[in-house]
């Protein structure tokens, strides 16, 4: 594999309550009618003809205040450390979040949404409608350790440990 860099441009940026880390949901199920928006850039604007008939959407979008990674950490939902690529957390070698919100309406250059569970002020990468034929698996579906786990991400919120 070669040394190689990739860089991306913002398309928008996600407008959320959440102005700091402590204390958000970490996850869209602990946001359940959190309302937010998406401010696209006027050069995207073009780019959404047709997406006002979906109801829900992926967010794909930059941890742009998460600095370096640890391939072991202890995520919200567990007390034992795990691999960090069978967690979401958010320190990660490539700081890119991703999240699936409700939209409600679009408005010219913005988008307004729910359950949004991301910081105030995160440069969003892209967006992609979720299609439930094409992303919701059919079957054979595990969740390895989180299966076992007794907190649910509806009551949890985020402390300090990604800091």
């Amino acid at each position: 594999m070669e040394n190689e860099s990739i860089c991306y441009t913002p398309i928008g940026v996600v407008r959320s309550p959440f102005t700091t880390r402590e204390a958000m949901p970490i996850q869209p199920s602990g946001a359940q009618g959190v309302s937010g928006s998406i401010e696209l850039k006027e050069e995207f604007v073009e780019g959404l003809k047709d997406l006002d008939g979906f109801s829900h959407l992926y967010l794909l979008y930059h941890f742009h205040q998460s600095q370096g990674f640890s391939l072991t950490v202890t995520p919200f939902l567990d007390k034992t450390p795990r691999g960090l690529f069978a967690t979401r957390a958010p320190k990660r070698p490539n700081p890119i979040g991703l999240s699936v919100v409700r939209l409600d309406r679009i408005e010219g250059s913005v988008i307004h949404i729910l359950d949004v569970d991301v910081l105030d002020g995160t440069p969003l990468l892209d967006l992609k409608p979720y299609v439930p034929k094409f992303d919701a698996p059919k079957k054979d579906v595990r969740s390895g350790w989180v299966d076992n786990s007794a907190m649910r991400p509806e009551d949890t919120r985020a402390d300090g440990r990604f800091r």
